[in-house]
């Protein structure tokens, strides 16, 4: 019994983490909405983004319409895309539901100042809201569900451009409903908040940067990065197609602001190497990122 005790222990404490991720990611969300988003006319997109047009014909709470435009999409992600997930995202929804309407709604004031504010502001809130939901393997439905619905008939189509495409299609429908132009317009600022506070949250504020050298020094350049900022190195052998010589080239992935240090080691060493720089948006491993993998 002890035994099957102890291994019900991690199992109890993901779902709690679950929840308590999921209840603060529902605020998060509620308030972005309720005070900031529903108040400017504007449809940011994803169930949420069609909730609110519906909401001007209907009058039936925000939180419900999320939900009921989420039944059909969470079926199509039951049969296509995987029960593990689904269940993850039904219960983010209906916690986000209960929030908004039974919680946020009655009690919570609509911000009424200026509406570039509500629109930043409420972009924030939703990013930071959505990114909780994805640390922990979840979503919150809608236009997720969409774009990977639409990826199963565009398998060639990356994620993102698959949300860009079911997030702008419910942007123009939003300039229709409103009759406003600025509404579309204020909904891509919101967006494009959303998924910059998503990405902060995410990957952090420090991009890191890996660099490629091709030397004839590179045992000297890796001792010399590896003594001079702490970082590993690897060392890939290589062969010039022109000049026929083989060698070996330097990997090293750095943080950004380290990247000044480095080039002055590299050139120091060897005035000749030819350096390759590009930015690295995930990097896991020690010194960087926890692996998020799930076994």
């Amino acid at each position: 019994m002890g035994e099957n005790a102890n291994s019900m222990k991690p199992g109890a404490g993901e779902l709690g983490l679950d929840l308590a991720y999921d209840v603060a990611s529902g605020f998060l969300q509620a308030l972005g909405l309720h005070c900031f988003i529903n108040s400017i006319d504007i449809a940011p997109g994803g169930a949420t983004g069609i909730a609110i047009l519906l909401n001007r014909f209907t009058g039936l709470p925000l939180g419900s319409l999320t939900f009921l435009i989420n039944i059909p999409l969470l079926l199509a992600s039951w049969i296509c895309l995987g029960k593990m997930r689904t269940i993850k995202t039904v219960k983010t929804v209906v916690i986000l539901t209960l929030i908004l309407d039974c919680i946020v709604t009655p009690y919570i004031p609509v911000y009424t100042g200026d509406k570039m504010v509500s629109c930043i502001f409420g972009g924030v809130l939703v990013g930071a809201s959505l990114a909780l939901v994805f640390m922990r393997g979840s979503t919150t439905g809608g236009g997720d569900i969409a774009a990977k619905l639409l990826q199963k008939f565009r398998p060639h189509m990356q994620t993102g451009t698959a949300i860009m495409v079911t997030d702008m299609v419910i942007i123009v429908c939003s300039m229709a409903v409103f009759c406003n132009i600025e509404s579309g317009l204020y909904g891509l600022i919101n967006m494009v908040v959303c998924t910059y506070v998503i990405d902060v949250m995410l990957y952090g504020m420090n991009k890191s940067t890996m660099v490629t050298v091709i030397t004839r020094h590179p045992q000297e350049i890796a001792e010399e990065l590896m003594a001079g900022i702490e970082r590993g190195c690897t060392l890939i052998r290589s062969r010039g197609a022109y000049s026929k010589v083989d060698g070996e080239s330097v990997i090293c992935v750095v943080d950004r602001k380290q990247f000044y240090k480095v080039k002055k080691i590299i050139y120091a060493i060897d005035r000749n190497a030819f350096v390759i720089v590009s930015e690295a948006k995930e990097v896991y491993g020690e010194g960087f990122l926890d692996s998020d993998w799930e076994a």
